[in-house]
């Protein structure tokens, strides 16, 4: 009994080792290479990868660094969204239009999820970092195609 308990003891250590040698790089936020945000959003946001390529099939997580008074009309992704809010205080409300009476203010911490092809909005009313993720590849459609800034 004692022998099949150390036995696996053993294979549990193996596969712990087996998971920590898999795991990426961990690191603090202060290391983030950020960079501009791509041309589908406004200006003056900026964007730093963690992990995966939202460009391309697979999971990923990235983080959105925005000024305060930033705004993102209302769109939709071809794929489920998951946003986590780190810092500051992010606004996101669901609709085909950017309503600030109809949305929620998330702090640091709140977290919201919009499923593939639901039009939603947001904007910032401080500096803020949120935290996306989802399945890849990521996309946006604008409800009204004005507002996508890669098009101006």
């Amino acid at each position: 009994m004692l022998s099949r308990l150390l036995a696996s003891a053993f294979v549990l250590a193996g596969v712990n080792t087996a998971i920590a040698d898999d795991m990426k790089m961990p690191i603090n936020s202060g290391e983030l290479k950020w960079e501009a945000a791509p041309p589908t959003l406004p200006k003056g946001a900026d964007i730093a990868v963690l992990s995966g390529d939202p460009s391309k099939e697979g999971l990923f997580v990235l983080r959105l660094r925005m000024p305060s008074g930033y705004k993102i009309p209302a769109h939709n992704h071809p794929t489920d969204e998951g946003a986590t809010v780190i810092s500051g205080n992010f606004h996101i409300g669901m609709g085909d239009k950017l309503d600030e009476k109809k949305a929620i203010e998330l702090r640091a911490g709140g977290y919201a999820e919009a499923p593939a092809k639901m039009n939603h909005y947001g904007w910032t009313s401080s500096p803020s970092v949120v935290q996306i993720h989802g399945q890849g590849p990521l996309g946006i459609t604008y409800v009204n195609p004005a507002d996508d800034p890669s098009k101006k």
